[in-house]
């Protein structure tokens, strides 16, 4: 064997475990590291906008014959949008791992100049996931469909430049969004009492400092403690800006949390309360059962949370990223 292929072969293992180290980091990627599709099935239905372009460069010639729809094959500029809206809406049935969505709106627009072609597409939905790929998909049709009617005539075509331009809808919109200080008091009797392990507060401690919160306060307290008021206001005053509490919300008569935080609220958030509510009834029906609540307290922003992992976890879907922007709101800054 000669070093070339031993190269190769050295190659192809470290490439192999390049993918077992990092497979857990993509999530097109299964425990053995091959594709799969990505589920968005708890994932929130969000209003999602992409916007693509690219350019197919074309003799001053045809772009003449374009302009004055002199090309055998008949109009370029209208069925290139036709052809490009058709791609968009059928982008699942040809990219593997995309998601059929149901698109609101998609509309592409061309620029001519003396030897160039700028095709612009334009996708719009309220799904779970996003659209860059329509929109890309649709200016590539557009641009192979403008190529097939135009080959006749001009043989020296060429296709490039095709690249996302914006996007609009899901967590990259808060990528540079603040994030507070955040803080996460359990509320459970068999918890404090070393009964029982505190699965709850890790998941959202993690949840957080995934997202780039700090979120080094944490203490477990049973339930209907009265230190839970003292150990809230205490922490604002260390500067933590954002506080869960969960556990404690129950219909029991040591479940008081939301009693204990509620007298103390200088104004509540009945549209988190909502969202909340809102993301679980469309899971559980009992969730109509459960009992959270959310508020200003001294310039922080409280949110009480049922006990169970399932809530807590539900809750992050619901309020990362978006509830990162409150505190933009807070500061008075522009939204």
């Amino acid at each position: 064997m000669d070093s070339s292929e031993i190269g190769k072969q050295q190659s192809g293992v470290n490439d192999a475990n390049w993918r077992i180290n990092n497979m857990n980091e993509f999530s097109h990627l299964d425990s053995k590291g091959d594709v799969k599709m990505v589920d968005v099935t708890d994932k929130t239905a969000t209003e999602r906008m992409a916007k693509a372009e690219g350019k197919i460069h074309l003799q001053q010639a045809t772009i003449t014959l374009i302009q004055d729809n002199s090309i055998p094959k008949g109009n370029v500029l209208t069925t290139a949008k036709i052809a490009g809206i058709q791609s968009a809406k059928k982008t699942a049935e040809i990219i593997p791992m995309c998601h059929q969505l149901n698109l609101s709106f998609v509309d592409l627009e061309f620029e001519l100049g003396r030897e160039l072609i700028i095709i612009r597409s334009i996708v719009k939905t309220r799904e779970a996931t996003g659209v860059e790929m329509e929109a890309l998909t649709a200016v590539s049709t557009a641009a192979l469909t403008m190529y097939d009617m135009c080959k006749a005539v001009d043989k020296t075509m060429t296709i490039g430049a095709i690249k996302l331009v914006e996007k609009i809808g899901g967590k990259s919109d808060h990528a540079v969004e603040y994030r507070p200080s955040v803080g996460i008091v359990t509320m459970s009797d068999s918890i404090s009492a070393d009964k029982s392990e505190d699965k709850s507060g890790p998941i959202l401690v993690k949840g957080f400092a995934d997202s780039g919160c700090k979120a080094d306060h944490q203490k477990v307290l049973p339930d209907g403690s009265e230190e839970l008021i003292p150990t809230i206001e205490s922490w604002i005053k260390d500067g933590v800006e954002l506080i869960i509490t969960t556990g404690g919300t129950g219909l029991g008569p040591r479940d008081l949390t939301l009693q204990f935080v509620e007298n103390k609220f200088d104004s509540k958030l009945p549209g988190i309360e909502q969202a909340l509510h809102a993301y679980g009834r469309d899971k559980v029906k009992t969730a109509m059962l459960s009992r959270l609540t959310a508020g200003v307290m001294n310039g922080a922003i409280v949110i009480c949370l049922p006990g169970s992992t399932g809530a807590v976890k539900d809750a992050l879907k619901v309020l990362i990223p978006t509830i990162f922007h409150s505190f933009h709101m807070m500061k008075g800054e522009k939204h």
